[in-house]
Formats: C-alpha cells, structure tokens, sequence
C-alpha cells in the first residue's frame, strides 16, 4: 500500500505551473509569428509606392527641363525600380535595419525587373508586360527576403523605429495624409472635373471595408452606412439631372462632405482602420478643392 501512495503522489499534477496541458497553447501560433512580417511588408510596399510618386514626376520634370529624350521601357523599368528602392531603403533605415537587410531589399527590388528584361530584349514581352509583370513579381521577392532572415524584421530594435526626432516621428506618424498628398499630387496641377459616378465609390468603400472587418455586429454600424450610401446616391442623382456647371459643383460639395464623413470615422474609430480614413480626408479635400479649381478656372 505505501508503494502505491508513493506511485500516485509521484504524479506530476497537471494544474502546476510547470506542466502543459493540451488545451494551452504552446506559444503564439501561426498567424501570431506572420503578423509583424506582414506589417513591415505593408510598411515597405508604402514606402516603395512613395519612391515612385515623389522621384518618377521630379525626375520626369527634370529630364524636360534639360531636353532628355523619355527613356526606353527598359531603362524606364530599371528607372522605376530605382525610385522605388530609394523610397524603401530610406524607410527600412528609419526603422533600423541592418545594411545586410537593406541591400537584400533592394536587389529583390531589381530582380524581377532584369529577369523579365530577358524576356523583353528577346521579343517575348512587350512594355506593358514588362512594366506589370515586374510591380507583381516585386512583392513576392520582398517577401522571400524578409523570409530569408524573420528575426530580423521581427525583433529588430524593439520593432521601432531608430531615430528619434520630434518631427521625423510626427511625420511618421502622419504618413497616411503623406501618402494621400502624393497620389493627389498632379490633381493641383492639372485639376478635373469628376463625373457623378465617382460620388458612389465612397460610401461604396467603406461598406465593403466593414463587410471584411465583420464590422456590423457593432449596433448603429450598418444603418449608418446605408444612411451614407443613400445620401451620396441621391446627391449623385441630383448632379446628373442638373448637370453643367451646377452638377460639377455639386460632385465637388459631395466629394468635401465625404472628408467630413472620413473625419467622423477616424476620430470615432468605427467601421474603417484610422489610417485609411486619415487617408481618404486628405485625398476627398483635395479633389473637391481641385474640382471647384477647374470649374473656376474654365
């Protein structure tokens, strides 16, 4: 009997601090590890498309100015891929990435570009090709570097960013609206009239968003963004029945009441991510502002 009771109390107890049950998870999972990857991907890709609106129209700019001819879709590309690195490596150094990092980056950058150049130089891909098929295979390359090394992109610097001014973090911060400035950047210089359509994209937008963020559990969410989408209908309606001059600057109002709707939305948090609707503020102001520029000016 002693050797029996000696036997069950030898046991280890489950509930110790030092045991695992099956129901406790052994760390974080799958979808844990990836997320941080997939957030700094994101971060670059952003960064890559804000190489490209800042240096491609500069450099375009200054080629005019000095009477260059436009380079050949294969300079061109090996161009783009340029821009596009600059504005990636440039982040990836704020964040404090290793120099290691940075130059397997930017040769993931340019190897889509001079592997689909064979294709071009032997007649199998025209320009068009060459240009979008090198924007496609670009995402996948950064990803199998940043797979190449993940503690890197994981735990580098605490995952924050390396430099510590006051204005560069503000601006950091503040990179939606940067983004936003840059996409709308020939808006101010070439200012459109836009057609009514355009006015049901964005309430159109965001239901879509909040169907992917399973955002109409939360009550008031979805009633108020059929409220919206009808609002911006019947506005819609009304410019293409007045049409001229007067629907243009109704699509323009429609299009400065959506910032103000964005403005609602970031501040409340509801239904869209905040970046994306400090995103959209900028970019509603801008091409209502630059609708009524163009009516203004003829």
């Amino acid at each position: 009997m002693a050797e029996l009771r000696t036997a069950v109390t030898s046991i280890p107890d489950p509930t110790s601090s030092g045991a695992t049950t099956a129901s406790e998870p052994a760390g974080p999972g799958r979808v844990g590890r990836l997320r941080p990857l997939a957030r700094q991907l994101l971060e670059m890709v952003l960064a890559m498309v804000a190489g490209m609106l800042v240096l491609g129209p500069a450099r375009a700019a200054l080629g005019t100015t000095l009477g260059l001819a436009p380079a050949s879709p294969g300079v061109g590309a090996l161009l783009l891929a340029t821009d596009m690195s600059i504005g990636m490596a440039a982040w990836m150094v704020y964040r404090g990435h290793s120099f290691a990092a940075i130059g397997e980056m930017v040769l993931a950058m340019y190897a889509p570009v001079l592997l689909l150049l064979v294709g071009y130089r032997a007649g199998l891909l025209d320009a068009n090709l060459l240009l979008v098929g090198a924007h496609l295979l670009m995402v996948p390359a950064m990803a199998a570097a940043m797979l190449r090394r993940p503690t890197e992109y994981v735990r580098h610097p605490g995952n924050r960013p390396a430099v510590r001014r006051p204005l560069v973090r503000a601006l950091a911060h503040r990179w939606p609206a940067g983004l936003a400035l840059l996409v709308t950047a020939d808006s101010w210089t070439s200012p459109a009239l836009l057609g009514a359509y355009t006015l049901l994209i964005l309430p159109l937008g965001y239901l879509v968003i909040g169907t992917v963020r399973r955002q109409w559990g939360v009550p008031g969410n979805l009633r108020l963004q059929l409220t919206g989408l009808a609002g911006w209908s019947a506005l819609a309606l009304v410019a293409v029945l007045a049409g001229g001059t007067v629907g243009h600057w109704l699509v323009a109002l429609g299009w400065l009441a959506h910032a103000g709707w964005d403005l609602l939305h970031h501040r409340s948090r509801r239904v869209v991510p905040r970046a994306y609707a400090e995103c959209c503020i900028v970019i509603d102001a801008v091409l209502g502002i630059t609708i009524m520029l163009a009516l203004l000016t003829g």
